[in-house]
């Protein structure tokens, strides 16, 4: 079975990155999605999940510095679970999506640093 995961929604907040041991780059960031639906009563809902997608190396560098809060992006990738022990002692489940291929179908929103070419030098943002 193959583990392949698809998504497209809105960047939550600002990537954040970091270097692990070895020098692997490894961003983080939201992605929200959304349905809306009629509820018993009528009502119309809105029904927003939220997912954590974990990008490495160059996918890692390339999102942090383009990608910014607010963007529509589709994401593919894998899911990954994980499971730890809290500082209470509690145990804790959590699921990511280890992205392999991030396109970004919308440019940054106005006054950000990526719309605003900060950070990019002479390259060209990829839009």
């Amino acid at each position: 079975m193959t583990n392949i995961v698809i998504l497209v929604g809105n960047v939550g907040a600002d990537p954040e990155s970091r270097n692990a041991q070895g020098g692997t780059i490894i961003t983080s960031f939201s992605v929200a999605t959304s349905r809306r639906y009629r509820n018993d009563a009528g009502d119309l809902v809105e029904q927003t999940e939220w997912h954590r997608i974990t990008a490495f190396s160059g996918l890692g560098k390339t999102i942090a510095q383009y990608v910014r809060k607010g963007m529509k992006v589709s994401v593919q990738g894998r899911l990954h679970y994980s499971k730890w022990t809290d500082q209470a002692g509690q145990t804790r489940y959590g699921v990511d999506i280890y992205a392999s291929e991030v396109e970004f179908l919308s440019k940054a929103p106005t006054g950000s640093a990526a719309a605003d070419g900060a950070g990019s030098g002479d390259e060209e943002v990829p839009f």
